[in-house]
């Protein structure tokens, strides 16, 4: 696939370039900040992004507020994004956006390369790849006004499985049940929360955490 890569740090930067370009992808630009990356992609019309969330000159959300720009003006492009840091606010619009094409991973958790490229071939196939942690902080409520509270702990379970990206029959082989079971555990979901049950696999994913922000 076509590439844009945004990371401030020059030795991620060229160390995901050789790596993706080892597996015979095309990086077309390598960048170290937020404007850089727009321009890229504007230019380049990539497959994906990979982006870092904390980039020049604050350090803080530029990757992200950019990723989301990517997403409102390029409906085709995925976004990876790759970070040491879950930025609770835009990372809930980001992944709210209802359209797949999108992944959130923490770089201390990635710990094998196939599970990378893996991510990122589920989100430029449409589907979407989150960080079990983003999810949880994404979806931590106090039981107050958490909506969650009406599941079960094995829908929850499930939710975070889902949230993530997993389809019903990797779901069933992680927690060792049936895949109707996880499908029983799914339609009760969308039950609780209200949700409709003609979403797509991600859009799913997209739907409930959609919800759960707002």
């Amino acid at each position: 696939m076509r590439l844009v890569i945004a990371d401030d740090s020059v030795l991620l930067r060229e160390g995901l370039v050789r790596l993706l370009e080892e597996e015979g992808h095309e990086v077309a630009a390598a960048v170290g900040d937020a404007d850089a990356l727009l321009a890229a992609v504007a230019e380049h019309t990539p497959d994906a992004a990979v982006v870092d969330v904390r980039m020049p000159p604050t350090h803080t959300d530029e990757g992200l507020r950019a990723a989301l720009r990517i997403r409102a003006e390029h409906e085709r492009v995925a976004v990876l994004v790759l970070s040491q840091y879950v930025e609770r606010r835009y990372a809930a619009e980001l992944l709210a956006g209802g359209s797949g094409r999108v992944g959130y991973l923490l770089k201390d958790r990635v710990s094998e390369v196939g599970e990378f490229l893996e991510a990122l071939e589920r989100v430029r196939g449409g589907g979407a790849a989150f960080d079990p942690e983003v999810v949880r902080q994404l979806l931590a409520r106090t039981t107050r006004t958490d909506p969650l509270a009406r599941l079960t702990p094995r829908e929850r379970a499930v939710l975070e499985h889902m949230a993530q990206g997993l389809s019903n029959t990797s779901i069933a082989e992680r927690l060792h049940v049936s895949v109707s079971a996880v499908e029983k555990h799914v339609n009760a979901i969308f039950d609780k929360l209200h949700l409709d049950h003609t979403f797509g696999y991600s859009r799913r994913v997209l739907a409930v955490l959609r919800y759960l922000d707002g």
